[in-house]
């Protein structure tokens, strides 16, 4: 498919400006997905790192969807004609906590439009930033990287869902989606903490609800099999992502990150359990990754924190 990325990449430097509140009700629903306890929260608490992706939700008209599930090409975003688009991975930089019942506004932002030819044809990378801001500033700043590319048919998604990496083989040195920003790396290393998750439709559902995504290959699972032939549902990256922070919470709940780069490497399905790992990685750093039921590594991350002295009664 013929793509023409000089008009495409007018789009570099748009923006567009939209506010919400960040209302307790979603966090509530967040915390149930994650098999979490946590206690309700109240006004002025402190919404957990990454946790804002419940918000700023785009309302497209169920008219206006594509055969996908995804919302029309154009408008904010350029019109790549690339049928396949997946989210590849992001820079996360916390710089001031986000609290409950806040009023705050995202500003998004197209870094830039880039064309590459993949093993399976064209794909075009997008660099989209968002900048959220209550009345005294920055608070979030995150740069996700999109990549479109062509439709490779079944055989090929299937071949490109075969196992690739093993743990106990060399660290992973790049990733499937080549030409985002380089992919975190760390040595090959045993995992400190470990969490197993037997993913099922359920939890691909709750997580697309909740996130107002309509993308079918996390939900529809004909569609996904026999019309983008993978071998089962495909688990979210940003759920992937959420969960690496996660387990970081749940093993350092004094932790506070001030950057968190994940990158995706091979395609997890709901088709097995799989294990979120992590690991210290040196001071304040830690890396995270996720492997599917074989041992593959499907996304790799690194968090820089802080930990939050306790404070004596």
């Amino acid at each position: 498919m013929a793509v023409d990325i000089e008009y495409l990449k007018q789009w570099a430097g748009r923006s567009e400006t939209v506010q919400d509140v960040l209302h307790a009700k979603p966090l509530v629903l967040f915390s149930a997905m994650l098999d979490r306890q946590d206690s309700p929260p109240k006004a002025g608490d402190e919404i957990p790192p990454f946790w804002h992706g419940l918000y700023f939700l785009t309302a497209t008209r169920q008219s206006e969807l594509g055969a996908d599930g995804h919302p029309p090409r154009g408008g904010f975003l350029p019109p790549v004609p690339l049928p396949r688009r997946m989210f590849a991975g992001a820079q996360v930089d916390f710089v001031r906590p986000l609290h409950v019942e806040q009023a705050v506004e995202r500003r998004s932002t197209i870094l830039g439009v880039s064309q590459k030819q993949g093993r399976s044809g064209e794909m075009v990378f997008l660099q989209l930033q968002h900048e959220i801001s209550d009345a005294a500033g920055v608070c979030v700043v995150e740069t996700q990287d999109i990549v479109y590319r062509e439709d490779p048919g079944s055989a090929t998604a299937n071949a490109q869902a075969a196992p690739t990496i093993k743990p106990s083989a060399t660290a992973p040195q790049g990733h499937l989606l080549r030409g985002v920003s380089p992919a975190p790396t760390f040595p090959a290393m045993e995992a400190l903490w470990s969490r197993t998750i037997v993913p099922d439709p359920v939890l691909l559902f709750r997580y697309s609800a909740l996130t107002f995504i309509g993308h079918r290959i996390h939900y529809d699972y004909p569609y996904t099999t026999e019309v983008e032939g993978y071998p089962g549902l495909v688990v979210h990256g940003p759920l992937q992502a959420t969960l690496l922070l996660d387990l970081l919470r749940r093993e350092l709940p004094q932790c506070m990150p001030q950057r968190f780069v994940f990158r995706a490497v091979n395609p997890l399905f709901c088709t097995g359990a799989f294990r979120v790992c992590g690991a210290p990685s040196g001071e304040g750093q830690y890396s995270l990754w996720i492997e599917d039921q074989l041992g593959n590594i499907t996304m790799q991350a690194t968090a820089q924190v802080t930990i939050a002295e306790k404070i004596s009664p």
